[in-house]
């Protein structure tokens, strides 16, 4: 019970520290690229932390995955490296005792993948894509940021402010360049206010304003001076598009059985799959030879963990494209890397045994008595 708590409580403590270094990449990356679409103004700046805290629910399944998989390896391999491992052995302890510690941590941590690949990353997925497309009927004034210069989505006006009220009611110093045919108008007032007609419509009043208006090319054009006009906001709306199968509930996936679907849920159901698979791998690649190098067996375990996923995503692309059935799916995959780690287990387990024996004889011999010449 010693031996069980004490290892159990150093693969917790690994997992969260290398699971809080993954997620503190993938959230400095999409921080980076999320703050360069809300510059651009491709991005409302309210939306910002939103999309991020999607965007992690998203990819936290795979990410607690490795996490796992990386504090097992870690922790065994430094049993190895501070030869841990061999007090171990002289007490007689098995290999496969330790399988015991490892599967009462992986299996409950499986679980955990189970329901965020299942429930909880689908459903970030929907809300993701529904704040998105909420997002996207918006009209384009609401996504105006100040001092920076914005397309409309139809791609025929720009608009540009230099201040914004807190209310987003009235701006200051208003550029906006429209381009009708081969017209192009462009418009410069000191200021402005939104105004809604009781029909639903919206209209930006501009005050003490110029229009320039012509065709590119030619001298053929005509000012004019204005002290209030009015422009139109078109309010464009997304069409309905069918729903991702990433986001699509597991009942609605087998409710609406399709090839993609069944390539998603047997994605879903094999990431807790794959974690107690990796856990029992972690055992054997977790060797070290003290003599040698201290971060092959590293190597050896980033290219089981890239082979594994990258076999169950061509296994998963076969099934959409209905090379393999769906009632196999990705199963023969999960089978193959299991025998292979039960397989390499049983061999480290044989020397390990072979050892045990050699230093046991050792160690008999030199307590056994001389006998007299």
């Amino acid at each position: 019970m010693l031996f069980s708590r004490l290892i159990r409580k150093e693969f917790a403590r690994t997992a969260l520290m290398a699971l809080a270094i993954l997620l503190s990449i993938l959230l400095t990356v999409s921080l980076v690229k999320l703050l360069g679409l809300a510059a651009g103004g491709s991005l409302s700046g309210g939306a910002v932390l939103a999309m991020l805290a999607f965007g992690a629910l998203t990819y936290l399944p795979v990410l607690l995955s490795a996490s796992i998989f990386t504090a097992l390896l870690m922790s065994l391999t430094r049993l190895y490296r501070d030869s841990e491992m061999v007090v171990w052995q002289s007490c007689g302890l098995s290999l496969l005792r330790f399988a015991q510690p490892i599967l009462r941590f992986a299996i409950p941590m499986a679980f955990v993948v189970a329901l965020l690949s299942l429930v909880i990353s689908p459903w970030a997925i929907g809300q993701k894509a529904q704040y998105q497309k909420d997002l996207d009927v918006q009209d384009d004034t609401s996504q105006i940021t100040p001092g920076v210069f914005r397309e409309s989505h139809q791609s025929d006006q720009v608009f540009f402010v230099d201040a914004l009220s807190q209310r987003k009611e009235k701006v200051a110093n208003v550029f906006v360049q429209s381009v009708q045919g081969r017209s192009v108008g462009v418009i410069a007032a000191d200021s402005g206010h939104m105004v809604t007609r009781p029909n639903g419509d919206r209209y930006v009043v501009l005050e003490r304003g110029r229009r320039y208006e012509g065709e590119p090319g030619t001298l053929n054009y005509r000012l004019v001076d204005f002290e209030k006009a009015q422009l139109r906001i078109d309010q464009h709306g997304v069409s309905a598009t069918a729903l991702s199968v990433k986001s699509m509930s597991v009942i609605d996936l087998l409710r609406h059985p399709t090839l993609e679907g069944w390539g998603e849920l047997h994605w879903r159901i094999g990431l807790p799959l794959s974690l107690l698979v990796l856990s029992l791998f972690a055992l054997p690649l977790s060797y070290l030879n003290t003599r040698g190098g201290r971060s092959t067996n590293m190597i050896f375990a980033l290219l089981a963990y890239m082979v594994y996923y990258n076999t169950m995503s061509i296994a998963q692309a076969w099934v959409v494209q209905g090379k393999l059935s769906p009632l196999v799916g990705i199963w023969p995959v999960h089978l193959l890397f299991l025998g292979l780690a039960w397989t390499w287990l049983l061999n480290r387990r044989r020397v390990w045994s072979w050892r045990w024996w050699r230093g046991q004889r050792r160690a008999a011999r030199a307590a056994a008595p001389r006998q007299p010449g």
